[in-house]
């Protein structure tokens, strides 16, 4: 039987954490990473071995505490294939997500994407639990996260349901917050906002920040680091990798490791929602890359320079135009934006003016 950790190591463990996370910084949200256990919300985790085999590791376990308060994030759930269904995020993504929301004391917060309930706690620790509303769309994490809560000396508001709904009898909103991958902001949420309200949110491989100017209407930019949150759950097509293969060749100057390295970014928000895989040789090199989304849109490229690519629609056409508009280098996550109007949502680089990628409307 694990023995359950030592308070006072978790507490230093804690404080060291915090003070790595801010690294001089002085951001008032360091104090809330210095008082909130984390350990309380991920008792247990799963960490992949050398081989790509998932174990688990709990409260009690050799190194279990030190895994809890290092900057990385924690997959808390996964489904019956071993595909990561929830997780506690990288602390300091989520230090840097709550710097850019700006949220004070009296301020009234929705969080779409409840998950372990640690970042609920994070804001509660600072707003103020009246302050804070949290959504998430699995029940049984909700209540889990709910006792986790209440045990930390939390009680925001929290239930199960459509996190892109909002909950409209407890707006309008100060700040608000996702913690899932969305592909746009959710117009609901847009509606429950006031003017001047900060939205900070996870789209393609990056984190949005957009303030609300009116009815409908929100523009920014992204933050400068690079993230991937988990998407919200819905049903998506296989890749068809054997159907692929039967297309006729065609022939692409673009490098195949630009898909998974240097377009990485741009192409997550012109083809959002968008999956990848590689094939490498035994010195690792790229030898092929595949794309598909959800409608079962598939193409593959290999390093010769041949692609192959079906379904509705043509995704390595894609990749050949973000080649053409970034020729040189890999273009920064804060160069890039995103208006918001009653019509549709765009994202652009550059200024409002520059090259531009419609946001979908579903």
């Amino acid at each position: 039987m694990n023995e359950p950790h030592d308070l006072t190591s978790a507490a230093t463990l804690r404080a060291e954490f915090a003070a790595a996370l801010d690294d001089g910084q002085r951001s008032k949200w360091a104090a809330a990473f210095a008082t909130v256990p984390r350990e309380l919300f991920v008792p247990r985790f799963h960490q992949q071995d050398d081989k790509g085999q998932w174990f688990a590791l709990s409260d009690g376990d050799p190194g279990y505490l030190e895994t809890v308060y290092s900057d990385i994030a924690l997959t808390t759930q996964l489904d019956e294939h071993g595909i990561p269904t929830s997780s506690s995020s990288e602390p300091r993504l989520m230090l840097a997500m709550l710097d850019a929301l700006g949220a004070e004391p009296g301020d009234r917060l929705y969080e779409l994407g409840l998950g372990t309930g640690y970042n609920a706690a994070l804001i509660s620790s600072v707003l103020g639990d009246d302050s804070v509303v949290s959504v998430d769309v699995d029940p049984g994490l909700v209540l889990l996260a709910q006792g986790r809560l209440a045990a930390a000396g939390y009680r925001p508001f929290v239930l199960a349901g459509n996190g892109t709904e909002g909950v409209p009898e407890r707006a309008p909103y100060d700040r608000i917050i996702a913690t899932a991958g969305l592909r746009r902001v959710p117009p609901a949420l847009l509606s429950q906002a006031r003017v001047g309200t900060v939205i900070v949110a996870p789209i393609g491989y990056g984190i949005a920040r957009v303030v609300v100017s009116g009815d409908g209407e929100a523009s920014g930019r992204f933050l400068s680091m690079p993230a991937f949150f988990m998407r919200r759950r819905g049903p998506a097509l296989n890749p068809d990798f054997p159907g692929v293969e039967t297309a006729v060749g065609e022939t692409t100057a673009v490098p195949v490791s630009d898909v998974i390295d240097r377009l990485r970014f741009p192409l997550s928000l012109a083809l959002p929602g968008y999956n990848s895989c590689s094939w490498r040789d035994a010195t690792g090199r790229v030898t092929g890359v595949g794309l598909w989304t959800e409608d079962g849109s598939t193409a593959t490229a290999h390093a010769t320079g041949t692609v192959r690519q079906i379904g509705p629609e043509r995704l390595w056409d894609t990749v050949e135009h973000l080649a053409s508009v970034f020729r040189d280098g890999t273009p920064a996550h804060e160069d890039f934006g995103l208006t918001i109007t009653p019509d549709g949502q765009r994202f652009w680089y550059g200024d409002p003016k520059g090259p531009c990628w419609p946001a979908p409307t579903d």
